[in-house]
């Protein structure tokens, strides 16, 4: 029953704020601790998760609930957690409580506290029910309750060109809903059956061959928008730019990983000969958005910008390991999204107290000396840039370099000459990601301040930014020391999604 009160504590406190003349909060100030309650309850819970979880058996699923919802057709309310599920249920009920941490005395500008408070419980709770969902429309409508409060988010609390990004976040991400849909039911009707727990122990047992390719290639690409896989990426820095500060956070830091995440609980262990079949065209245009994200972020002038661009890069990484079917890469891409969530979301916390404090994100008019002039703030960052980079010790290196592995000893029914191109390729990606962080770094946290700020007194970070951000730090210290925290998680339940048993 604690999955079933995880979801309903956001749910009841979104609820709460929303009700007609409800006004029970006076003021600002306490929605926004309000919410801070709320979803600090939520985090509680999911530690409760974890703690009480069976980390010997991780490949079983735990604490499940099982409930007719629909019994005409047989659709269940049916929730559980194993060790693929639990670190990214984990992961986003931390960025919800952080980011409502960092609203207490950071609010974005825009429309009424109660309402972005309400939206972004209800975020998580679709966000939190997508790991949860062991129901084929279960997870559907999850996946698709984020689209709503996510465009809402953007569109009155995002920058100047927020309208055009919200409606270019919702089409494209309907769209890409509308495929998957059609892929499930396809999945559902051949097979009989909505339990992906069934169906993940089928192993494509009652969907004939052509069916499983059919139903890949449309799973595939209804979640490929979501991750985003290039070339369904272009939603996605417009969404980032223009979105406040926490609607970036939570975009990168746990919406972005539903895509991969249905990829791993979905579609390998559902229509496995399917997977072979499009694994060579998911690892080309997995490399294509590696080296594309490296060669845009080094052609950015925005700050948030650049920072999204490198999201298409990281998840290529995710996607080349997901593409691999072996027990290696599939690992390297679910530690990938746990690593990306919490250094990504380091950085737009981080790009959000730049622009906070310079008035621009543009960083030529940042121009350099941080160092000098905030010198907290570009510690923060310049740790954070070197995480993304992959520098081994530190979170960011282990995704990467077990997703490079992975191409390197694929699946045997892969061709494997291309996945060793694919490495290499992915190899040359991972040298420009280090290229634009430390061309980064250069331009805005050394050299000599701006002509124009040498003056200027820039306010150190508040305690609310630096509740947000040393427990990312101390996170992605922790899992890239000591990987073998995420990796004893997933690898048995990985090789089960996987047929191995």
């Amino acid at each position: 029953m604690i999955l079933l009160v995880t979801l309903a504590v956001p749910l009841a406190g979104a609820l709460l704020l929303l009700l007609p003349g409800a006004r029970f909060l006076p003021g600002d100030a306490a929605v926004r601790r309000y919410g801070v309650a709320v979803s600090g309850v939520t985090l509680l819970l999911a530690l409760v998760t974890a703690a009480v979880f069976d980390h010997g058996e991780p490949h079983r699923m735990q604490q499940g609930v099982d409930w007719a919802w629909a019994p005409a057709i047989d659709l269940r309310f049916h929730l559980g957690v194993d060790g693929v599920s639990l670190p990214l249920v984990v992961l986003t009920a931390l960025l919800t409580f952080l980011c409502f941490v960092h609203m207490v005395r950071h609010p974005p500008s825009g429309g009424p506290a109660r309402l972005l408070t309400a939206l972004v419980l209800v975020l998580e709770v679709g966000m939190l029910g997508t790991f949860l969902a062991l129901d084929l429309l279960l997870f559907f409508v999850f996946f698709e309750v984020v689209l709503i409060p996510m465009y809402v988010v953007i569109a009155l609390w995002g920058g100047a060109g927020r309208r055009a990004a919200a409606y270019k976040f919702i089409l494209y991400t309907l769209l890409g809903s509308g495929v998957l849909l059609v892929g499930l039911l396809l999945v559902a009707v051949n097979a009989g059956t909505l339990d992906m727990v069934a169906l993940a122990e089928r192993h494509g047992g009652g969907l004939s061959r052509g069916v499983q390719i059919t139903a890949f290639v449309l799973i595939g690409l209804g979640l490929a928008v979501k991750v985003p896989m290039w070339p369904l990426h272009t939603w996605l820095p417009d969404a980032h730019t223009e979105a406040p500060t926490v609607g970036s956070v939570l975009l990168a830091g746990v919406l972005l990983k539903m895509g991969t995440y249905g990829f791993v609980r979905i579609a390998l262990p559902v229509a496995p000969e399917g997977a072979q079949v499009w694994a060579p065209w998911l690892g080309l245009l997995a490399v294509i958005g590696i080296v594309y994200g490296a060669l845009a972020c080094l052609a950015q002038r925005d700050l948030k910008r650049l920072i999204a661009y490198s999201s298409v890069g990281h998840m290529g990484f995710v996607l080349l390991g997901i593409a691999t079917l072996t027990p290696v890469g599939v690992n390297a891409a679910l530690f990938g999204n746990i690593a990306h969530g919490l250094i990504t979301g380091l950085l737009f916390f981080l790009a959000g107290a730049v622009k906070e404090r310079y008035g621009t994100g543009d960083l030529a008019a940042l121009g350099g000396g941080m160092l000098t002039s905030a010198p907290r703030l570009a510690a923060f960052l310049t740790f954070a840039s070197v995480a993304s980079l992959g520098l081994p010790g530190l979170a960011g290196f282990w995704g990467e370099m077990l997703a490079l592995l992975g191409a390197y000893r694929p699946d045997g029914g892969l061709p494997r000459e291309t996945f060793v191109t694919f490495m290499a390729v992915g190899a040359l990606g991972a040298v420009l990601t280090a290229a634009y962080f430390l061309r980064l770094l250069a331009r805005v946290t050394h050299g000599p301040v701006a002509e124009d700020r040498r003056d200027a007194v820039l306010p150190a970070p508040t305690s609310s930014e630096y509740a947000a951000w040393v427990p990312l730090v101390i996170l992605t210290l922790l899992v890239g020391l000591w990987p073998k925290l995420l990796l004893d998680l997933t690898t048995a339940p990985v090789r089960t999604l996987l047929g191995g048993g």
